[in-house]
Order: C-alpha cells, then structure tokens, then sequence
C-alpha cells in the first residue's frame, strides 16, 4: 500500500477488466490531483483524489469551442451535459460524448475504442443512479451506479461542458465491515464549515474504499464560493484550510506523532512521507485515529499525552503527499497506517453525512 499523488498530464492505457468489458480511464489533462492511497495495480491508482485549482483556466479555454468539434466526418450538434449525459450514452449518440472530449483524452483513446468500451460496458445495464455531484475549482465530477450497484461511471466537466476525465469501472462492496461502526463516538476534529471532497461507502464517493488499510477513511478541504484557494494557487496561504486547527475527535493517548516535515509548495508532493506530519491517538477498544497532512511545527502534543477530546492537537497543513492543505482522518484498529484495517466512524452527530460533494458542520467556532 502506498500513497500518491500524481500530475495526470501522461496519457492512459485502456484496461481489461476481469469481468471482460474493458475498463475505461482517461488521463485529466492539465488536472493536479491528489491520489488516495492504494495499491497501484488498480486502476484507481490511475484516478485522483481532488483537482487542484491552479489548472482550472487552461481546463476552461480548451473546452469552449467543444459543442463545434466534428467526429468521424458528421457535425455534432447537441451538447452533452452532465444532465443527459447517462441517456445520451445509453441511448443517443456515442460521437456526441467523444466530439466533448478533452484534446488531452482524444490522444488517448480513438473514438472506435470508446464506442467498443462503452457497449460492452454497459451489457445488462437497465439504468444508472446518480450518486455524487460535487463542483470544486471550475470543474464538476458526476457519478452513477448501475441499478445493480456492480459498475459505476464517473465524468468531470469543465465549465465549458468539455468532458476532462472518465471513468467506467466495476465496483465491489464491502457489506460486512459498511455496517461494523468504532465503539468510541468521535466528534469532527475541526471547528466551522467543511467540505467533503472523499467519503462514502463506495469508490465512486470515496476513493480509500476499495483498500482496506483506508476504506473509511475522509479528505476534507474548506471552500468558499466553490473554490479550495483565494489568490495564487502556488501559495499555501492562500488555501482556506491551510493553518485551521486541529482538535482530538476523541479522548485517548497519544502514540505517535511526526513534527518536522516541511510543508509543500502547493502542486509538489513528498511521497517519501505519505502522512506528512500526523498525530496517531490510542481511544481504548483497538481504535487509533490518525490525522495527517499537519502544519510543519504545528503539533501541539507528544507521545504518551493523554488528551481529551477537543484538545488542540495541531494545525492542517499541506504536508506529506499531499498537493494541497487537506485533512485526512480516519480510525483503524492499529497504529500502522499501512497495517491496520480502516474502521467506519461512528460519529456524535448522526444528522450529516460525510460523503462526498456534501458540506457539514463541524465544531462550532467560538
């Protein structure tokens, strides 16, 4: 297992998946993503975890003249939007989809092998059902689960309607352990309004899940007006959660923590350090949190402090391979990070669901 993440300016290689459709993925383009942690023999591996704002203008003048493309000789006039994007793949015309297809993505697949991918794909296929619609930096990400909950599609959009990133997939649930919650209630580490960027019990709303060692775990930024930043996208500064403390979700012992890794320069990943700065707490029952990606020279505890839950414990930083200031939390049922089984989080208020594109209150801010 290992943590990532990636500038997904290279091309992507078509896939076979073992159900015998071809599994579909296609590069972003001039997207920076952040990665999840996995094992990289998945295409997931491939997918990203967040778009980073600074690529957002040049995502936004390749897509304008996209509705005027030609493919295959024959004009297309009808724009696909997220909107009809399921019945137009279903129903309407593939040359549609493709002629919105990213520069970028075109290179990387020609519109025979879509077509070819797309129809195997969806053999047995009745309808979709969409289960995420999240808006970040100028680009939407849409996703949809088959009627059986056995393949899953996600598709971002720029502003202009050019279709940057695709992914069909098969998806594999985890039943027995979705429903096996933490003994301890855990309340969210930070104070004010967040924004989910990966949760849920899928790897279409949580790119962690297919991984057991991350399967409940969350990616939380902070956004105003749609956005993870104000100003220069290169200044960590200028991301609204960098430098927001962090609170102890629960109370515990202290059992690890990590204090001295430098803070990125947004863009620029240290994957020799995948949690950056971290703070891992012993909560009793075999239940340790970690919260990673912490401010250099923020932490404000030590091993074998006793902690109550909200203590400060830190401040988020962009540390670690991490390409932006961004939470990472989750409760496992060791210390080891890369060991430990990933455990799903009961939380003090049941009313919100963290998951994916969803906003929620976290502590209130005094």
């Amino acid at each position: 297992m290992r943590w990532r993440m990636n500038r997904l300016n290279e091309k992507k290689v078509i896939l076979k998946d073992r159900q015998g459709w071809k599994l579909l993925a296609i590069a972003f383009g001039t997207c920076v993503i952040l990665s999840a942690c996995g094992n990289d023999n998945s295409i997931t591996s491939e997918q990203g975890e967040k778009q980073s704002a600074e690529q957002t203008s040049d995502t936004n003048e390749t897509g304008k003249n996209t509705e005027q493309e030609q493919t295959s000789g024959s004009e297309v006039s009808t724009m696909v939007t997220p909107d009809n994007f399921i019945n137009t793949l279903m129903n309407g015309s593939k040359d549609a989809i493709y002629s919105q297809f990213s520069p970028e993505m075109k290179e990387t697949i020609t519109l025979e092998q879509f077509k070819t991918s797309a129809n195997q794909f969806l053999e047995g296929v009745t309808s979709f059902n969409l289960v995420v619609d999240a808006q970040m930096n100028n680009l939407s990400e849409h996703s949809w689960k088959d009627q059986t909950g056995t393949k899953g599609i996600q598709a971002y959009f720029s502003e202009a309607n050019q279709i940057d990133g695709l992914l069909i997939r098969s998806l594999e649930p985890h039943e027995d352990t979705d429903q096996t919650f933490t003994k301890t209630e855990f309340q969210f580490p930070m104070k004010g309004e967040w924004y989910v960027f990966w949760g849920g019990n899928d790897v279409m709303s949580n790119y962690h899940y297919e991984h057991e060692t991350q399967r409940y775990a969350l990616d939380i930024v902070r956004t105003k007006d749609g956005f993870s930043y104000n100003g220069d996208a290169k200044v960590n500064e200028n991301y609204y959660a960098f430098g927001e403390p962090l609170y102890a979700a629960a109370d515990g012992t202290v059992v690890d923590i990590k204090n001295d890794i430098p803070d990125n320069t947004p863009g620029v990943m240290n994957p020799e350090e995948p949690a950056g700065n971290n703070v891992v707490i012993d909560h009793g029952n075999g239940e340790y949190s970690m919260t990673g990606h912490i401010k250099e020279g923020s932490v404000a505890v030590k091993k074998g402090d006793k902690v109550k839950q909200g203590d400060l414990i830190g401040e988020l930083g962009n540390s670690g391979n991490s390409s932006e200031a961004h939470l990472h939390f989750q409760v496992s049922d060791g210390p080891d990070l890369f060991t430990a089984r990933s455990i799903n989080i009961r939380w003090a208020d049941q009313s919100q669901q963290l998951t994916r594109g969803k906003t929620i209150q976290a502590l209130p801010e005094s």
